[in-house]
Protein backbone atom coordinates (compact mmCIF):
# COMPACT_ATOMS: atom_id res chain seq x y z
CA UNK A 1 0.00 0.00 0.00
CA UNK A 2 3.13 2.34 0.60
CA UNK A 3 4.49 1.46 -2.81
CA UNK A 4 0.52 2.74 -4.50
CA UNK A 5 0.45 5.63 -2.36
CA UNK A 6 3.85 7.12 -3.09
CA UNK A 7 5.37 5.32 -6.17
CA UNK A 8 2.21 5.80 -8.67
CA UNK A 9 0.17 3.11 -8.43
CA UNK A 10 -4.17 2.81 -8.17
CA UNK A 11 -6.75 1.08 -6.79
CA UNK A 12 -9.53 0.66 -8.02
CA UNK A 13 -13.05 -0.02 -6.16
CA UNK A 14 -16.49 -1.40 -8.33
CA UNK A 15 -14.76 0.18 -11.40
CA UNK A 16 -13.66 3.87 -9.49
CA UNK A 17 -10.41 4.94 -8.49
CA UNK A 18 -10.24 5.08 -4.49
CA UNK A 19 -7.36 6.21 -2.34
CA UNK A 20 -5.48 3.21 -0.17
CA UNK A 21 -7.67 4.30 3.13
CA UNK A 22 -10.57 3.63 1.63
CA UNK A 23 -12.48 1.48 3.65
CA UNK A 24 -14.05 -2.13 1.58
CA UNK A 25 -17.31 -3.78 2.43
CA UNK A 26 -17.89 -6.92 1.49
CA UNK A 27 -18.58 -7.97 -2.12
CA UNK A 28 -16.14 -4.92 -3.57
CA UNK A 29 -14.47 -5.64 -6.52
CA UNK A 30 -10.79 -4.66 -5.93
CA UNK A 31 -8.31 -4.11 -8.86
CA UNK A 32 -4.74 -3.22 -7.74
CA UNK A 33 -2.28 -1.36 -10.63
CA UNK A 34 1.22 -1.69 -8.90
CA UNK A 35 3.77 0.92 -9.79
CA UNK A 36 6.27 0.34 -12.37
CA UNK A 37 10.00 -0.98 -10.94
CA UNK A 38 12.57 0.60 -12.10
CA UNK A 39 15.83 -1.42 -13.36
CA UNK A 40 18.46 -1.85 -10.60
CA UNK A 41 21.76 -0.25 -11.56
CA UNK A 42 23.93 -2.33 -9.61
CA UNK A 43 23.09 -5.49 -12.31
CA UNK A 44 25.01 -4.66 -15.85
CA UNK A 45 23.40 -5.91 -19.10
CA UNK A 46 23.87 -8.56 -21.00
CA UNK A 47 22.72 -9.25 -24.50
CA UNK A 48 23.58 -12.91 -24.73
CA UNK A 49 20.73 -15.02 -25.34
CA UNK A 50 18.25 -17.08 -22.72
CA UNK A 51 16.01 -19.98 -23.74
CA UNK A 52 12.48 -19.29 -22.66
CA UNK A 53 10.60 -22.33 -21.30
CA UNK A 54 7.52 -19.84 -19.96
CA UNK A 55 6.42 -16.26 -19.66
CA UNK A 56 3.25 -14.66 -18.32
CA UNK A 57 2.91 -11.08 -17.43
CA UNK A 58 3.79 -12.12 -13.75
CA UNK A 59 6.53 -15.01 -13.77
CA UNK A 60 9.69 -15.66 -16.73
CA UNK A 61 11.30 -18.97 -16.60
CA UNK A 62 14.65 -19.92 -17.85
CA UNK A 63 16.84 -22.87 -19.30
CA UNK A 64 20.16 -21.66 -17.30
CA UNK A 65 23.21 -23.29 -18.97
CA UNK A 66 26.16 -24.96 -16.87
CA UNK A 67 29.08 -22.27 -15.92
CA UNK A 68 26.69 -19.62 -15.63
CA UNK A 69 26.12 -18.20 -12.39
CA UNK A 70 22.32 -16.99 -10.94
CA UNK A 71 23.32 -13.87 -9.81
CA UNK A 72 26.38 -11.09 -10.18
CA UNK A 73 29.40 -11.33 -7.55
CA UNK A 74 32.60 -9.96 -7.06
CA UNK A 75 33.68 -12.90 -9.62
CA UNK A 76 31.49 -12.60 -12.09
CA UNK A 77 29.46 -9.44 -12.77
CA UNK A 78 28.30 -9.27 -16.23
CA UNK A 79 27.24 -12.42 -17.65
CA UNK A 80 25.21 -14.08 -15.10
CA UNK A 81 21.77 -15.38 -16.19
CA UNK A 82 20.19 -12.18 -13.76
CA UNK A 83 22.72 -10.09 -16.39
CA UNK A 84 20.95 -12.19 -19.73
CA UNK A 85 17.11 -11.63 -17.97
CA UNK A 86 18.16 -7.74 -17.25
CA UNK A 87 18.86 -7.17 -21.00
CA UNK A 88 15.79 -9.21 -22.23
CA UNK A 89 13.86 -7.31 -20.20
CA UNK A 90 14.94 -4.29 -21.33
CA UNK A 91 14.55 -4.68 -24.92
CA UNK A 92 11.25 -5.98 -24.36
CA UNK A 93 10.75 -2.68 -23.18
CA UNK A 94 8.71 -3.79 -19.97
CA UNK A 95 7.33 -1.19 -17.67
CA UNK A 96 8.88 -2.97 -14.85
CA UNK A 97 12.94 -3.37 -15.52
CA UNK A 98 14.05 -4.78 -12.16
CA UNK A 99 15.42 -8.26 -11.13
CA UNK A 100 13.54 -10.93 -9.15
CA UNK A 101 15.05 -14.14 -9.24
CA UNK A 102 12.82 -16.74 -6.83
CA UNK A 103 15.19 -19.82 -7.14
CA UNK A 104 18.72 -20.48 -7.36
CA UNK A 105 21.21 -23.28 -8.78
CA UNK A 106 24.87 -23.71 -8.21
CA UNK A 107 27.11 -22.16 -11.07
CA UNK A 108 27.93 -25.38 -12.63
CA UNK A 109 24.12 -26.59 -12.27
CA UNK A 110 22.01 -26.34 -15.36
CA UNK A 111 18.28 -26.08 -15.38
CA UNK A 112 15.27 -24.23 -14.37
CA UNK A 113 15.62 -20.88 -13.12
CA UNK A 114 12.08 -18.45 -11.93
CA UNK A 115 11.93 -14.76 -12.29
CA UNK A 116 9.23 -13.00 -11.37
CA UNK A 117 8.24 -9.78 -13.04
CA UNK A 118 7.33 -7.90 -10.18
CA UNK A 119 7.59 -7.48 -6.51
CA UNK A 120 4.33 -9.10 -5.56
CA UNK A 121 4.73 -11.92 -7.75
CA UNK A 122 8.19 -12.85 -5.99
CA UNK A 123 6.44 -12.33 -2.55
CA UNK A 124 3.68 -15.16 -3.64
CA UNK A 125 6.42 -18.18 -5.05
CA UNK A 126 8.66 -17.01 -1.63
CA UNK A 127 5.74 -17.92 0.50
CA UNK A 128 5.21 -20.94 -1.48
CA UNK A 129 9.25 -22.08 -1.32
CA UNK A 130 9.29 -21.32 2.34
CA UNK A 131 6.27 -23.95 2.81
CA UNK A 132 7.73 -26.36 0.27
CA UNK A 133 4.95 -25.96 -2.50
CA UNK A 134 7.08 -25.61 -5.26
CA UNK A 135 7.79 -29.17 -6.53
CA UNK A 136 11.42 -29.75 -8.14
CA UNK A 137 12.82 -32.57 -10.01
CA UNK A 138 16.28 -33.42 -10.54
CA UNK A 139 18.56 -35.72 -12.75
CA UNK A 140 22.23 -36.68 -11.70
CA UNK A 141 24.25 -39.13 -12.52
CA UNK A 142 26.23 -40.66 -9.48
CA UNK A 143 29.17 -43.04 -9.39
CA UNK A 144 28.37 -46.53 -8.29
CA UNK A 145 25.24 -48.66 -9.32
CA UNK A 146 22.39 -48.20 -6.76
CA UNK A 147 20.55 -51.43 -5.45
CA UNK A 148 17.59 -49.86 -4.73
CA UNK A 149 15.50 -48.73 -7.08
CA UNK A 150 13.66 -45.82 -4.58
CA UNK A 151 15.40 -44.33 -2.07
CA UNK A 152 14.36 -41.59 0.30
CA UNK A 153 18.08 -40.38 2.26
CA UNK A 154 17.21 -38.63 5.77
CA UNK A 155 20.38 -36.94 6.73
CA UNK A 156 21.37 -33.29 8.88
CA UNK A 157 23.55 -31.58 6.69
CA UNK A 158 25.09 -27.55 8.01
CA UNK A 159 28.67 -25.91 6.71
CA UNK A 160 31.68 -28.07 7.00
CA UNK A 161 33.99 -27.03 9.87
CA UNK A 162 36.90 -24.72 8.75
CA UNK A 163 34.90 -24.61 5.23
CA UNK A 164 33.24 -21.33 4.24
CA UNK A 165 31.93 -22.96 1.29
CA UNK A 166 31.85 -26.93 1.63
CA UNK A 167 28.94 -29.14 3.64
CA UNK A 168 28.64 -32.15 5.35
CA UNK A 169 26.60 -34.70 6.61
CA UNK A 170 26.69 -33.72 10.67
CA UNK A 171 25.36 -34.38 14.20
CA UNK A 172 22.60 -31.28 14.70
CA UNK A 173 22.35 -29.87 11.09
CA UNK A 174 19.56 -28.95 9.72
CA UNK A 175 17.27 -31.47 8.30
CA UNK A 176 17.37 -32.70 5.41
CA UNK A 177 15.46 -34.90 2.96
CA UNK A 178 16.06 -36.40 -0.43
CA UNK A 179 14.09 -38.79 -2.25
CA UNK A 180 15.54 -41.24 -5.23
CA UNK A 181 14.59 -43.51 -8.06
CA UNK A 182 16.74 -44.64 -10.07
CA UNK A 183 16.42 -44.29 -14.12
CA UNK A 184 19.34 -47.14 -15.19
CA UNK A 185 21.88 -48.52 -13.80
CA UNK A 186 25.38 -49.88 -15.07
CA UNK A 187 28.34 -51.45 -14.07
CA UNK A 188 29.59 -48.54 -12.52
CA UNK A 189 27.36 -45.51 -12.60
CA UNK A 190 23.36 -44.78 -12.42
CA UNK A 191 21.15 -41.95 -14.07
CA UNK A 192 18.46 -40.96 -10.93
CA UNK A 193 15.38 -38.81 -10.70
CA UNK A 194 15.32 -36.71 -7.54
CA UNK A 195 12.88 -34.70 -5.48
CA UNK A 196 13.69 -31.99 -3.11
CA UNK A 197 11.84 -32.33 0.22
CA UNK A 198 14.25 -29.68 1.41
CA UNK A 199 16.24 -26.93 0.19
CA UNK A 200 19.96 -26.91 1.74
CA UNK A 201 22.88 -25.62 0.35
CA UNK A 202 24.48 -28.58 -2.27
CA UNK A 203 21.82 -31.00 -0.53
CA UNK A 204 22.00 -33.26 -3.67
CA UNK A 205 26.18 -33.55 -4.03
CA UNK A 206 26.33 -33.67 -0.14
CA UNK A 207 23.68 -36.79 0.50
CA UNK A 208 25.26 -38.88 -2.67
CA UNK A 209 28.42 -38.62 -1.58
CA UNK A 210 27.46 -39.51 2.53
CA UNK A 211 26.04 -42.59 1.16
CA UNK A 212 28.71 -43.39 -1.11
CA UNK A 213 27.71 -42.61 -4.28
CA UNK A 214 28.81 -38.52 -5.46
CA UNK A 215 27.56 -36.69 -8.71
CA UNK A 216 30.70 -37.48 -11.31
CA UNK A 217 32.54 -34.75 -12.04
CA UNK A 218 31.48 -32.97 -8.75
CA UNK A 219 35.29 -31.18 -7.98
CA UNK A 220 34.25 -30.40 -4.53
CA UNK A 221 32.44 -34.07 -3.34
CA UNK A 222 34.13 -35.73 -6.08
CA UNK A 223 37.43 -34.12 -6.82
CA UNK A 224 39.35 -37.41 -8.50
CA UNK A 225 36.41 -37.92 -11.03
CA UNK A 226 36.75 -36.16 -14.42
CA UNK A 227 34.36 -37.53 -16.58
CA UNK A 228 32.57 -34.26 -16.57
CA UNK A 229 33.76 -30.77 -16.36
CA UNK A 230 30.73 -30.05 -14.23
CA UNK A 231 28.69 -31.77 -11.41
CA UNK A 232 26.14 -34.51 -13.43
CA UNK A 233 23.38 -32.31 -11.95
CA UNK A 234 19.90 -31.03 -14.68
CA UNK A 235 16.82 -29.51 -12.68
CA UNK A 236 14.92 -30.84 -15.26
CA UNK A 237 11.27 -29.94 -13.69
CA UNK A 238 9.35 -27.70 -11.38
CA UNK A 239 5.77 -26.87 -10.57
CA UNK A 240 4.01 -24.43 -9.02
CA UNK A 241 0.61 -22.54 -8.28
CA UNK A 242 0.16 -19.70 -9.92
CA UNK A 243 -2.69 -17.36 -8.53
CA UNK A 244 -2.64 -14.93 -11.07
CA UNK A 245 -4.04 -17.36 -13.64
CA UNK A 246 -5.15 -19.56 -10.79
CA UNK A 247 -3.53 -22.79 -12.17
CA UNK A 248 -0.43 -24.83 -12.11
CA UNK A 249 2.05 -24.12 -13.93
CA UNK A 250 4.37 -26.75 -14.76
CA UNK A 251 7.65 -26.51 -16.45
CA UNK A 252 10.19 -28.71 -17.89
CA UNK A 253 13.62 -28.92 -19.23
CA UNK A 254 15.89 -31.52 -21.94
CA UNK A 255 18.96 -33.12 -20.02
CA UNK A 256 21.81 -30.57 -22.15
CA UNK A 257 23.89 -32.90 -24.16
CA UNK A 258 26.93 -32.97 -21.68
CA UNK A 259 24.82 -35.55 -19.57
CA UNK A 260 22.96 -36.73 -22.65
CA UNK A 261 25.87 -38.17 -24.44
CA UNK A 262 26.87 -39.88 -20.91
CA UNK A 263 23.57 -41.19 -20.45
CA UNK A 264 23.50 -42.67 -24.39
CA UNK A 265 26.65 -44.80 -23.34
CA UNK A 266 24.89 -46.53 -20.40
Amino acid sequence: MKQIKFEGGKIVVNGVEEKVNYMLAQGDEVTITLPPEPANDIIAVSNLPINILYEDDHFLIVDKPAHVACLPSHLYKNDTIANRVKGYFLRQDYDNQKIHIVNRLDMDTSGIIIFAKHHFAHSVLDKQMQHHQIEKMYFAIVENPLNDKHLEINLPIDRQPGSFIKRCVIEGGKPSKTEAWVEKNTPSHSLVKIKLHSGRTHQIRVHFEAIGHPLIGDWLYNPDNNELDRQALHCYKMKFYNPFIQQDVVCESKIPTDMSSIIQGF
